[in-house]
């Protein structure tokens, strides 16, 4: 059997991926990971595939997509659902876990890389990760919001993981 990543697939830290939206070709390399939960940052909803995947897998599906004002895959995210996914990112009960949009660029790019100022990377560091994945889609209104985010709003839980 062949296992294939979906696109824009990577590690985070352990336990903790990123990707945009699998086809049936990607699931059984995702069951390969045990998620307990996927992430969902898209405007748009998943496919019926993934959701019937999510649910034969029994796989917590959480859609942050559809909390945002603005519905449409080039809007950015706002502040409360980049807080929303952090918040669920650091809670070591959710894992293994998956951070996932629809191409795995902008949305998940933006998350990982305000992890990666709660981490006390510098920004350099953090702007090479994003785009790395942005390819050369790259959207300096995410980049700036990054810069601009201020991690003293995301409350770190006593039981946070390890790499915090």
């Amino acid at each position: 059997m062949n296992y294939i990543p979906p696109l824009n697939f990577g590690f985070v830290e352990d336990d903790l991926y990123r990707s945009g939206q699998p086809n049936e070709l990607n699931f059984p390399f995702l069951e390969k990971l045990h998620l307990k939960k996927i992430i969902w940052l898209s405007a748009e909803d998943p496919s019926e595939q993934l959701e019937q995947f999510v649910e034969e897998q029994e796989i917590g599906f959480i859609n942050l997509g559809q909390d945002n004002e603005q519905l449409n895959s080039w809007s950015p995210i706002s502040e409360e659902v980049v807080i929303s996914a952090l918040k669920l990112i650091l809670d070591p009960k959710n894992y293994p876990l998956m951070v996932m949009d629809g191409l795995g660029r902008h949305r998940s790019g933006l998350v990982i890389g305000c992890l990666r100022k709660l981490q006390r990377w510098n920004l350099t560091s953090i702007f090479e990760e994003y785009r790395r994945y942005a390819g050369t889609k790259v959207r300096l209104m995410n980049e700036q919001f990054i810069e601009l985010f201020d991690t003293d709003l995301v409350s770190v839980p006593e039981n946070h993981c390890e790499w915090l």
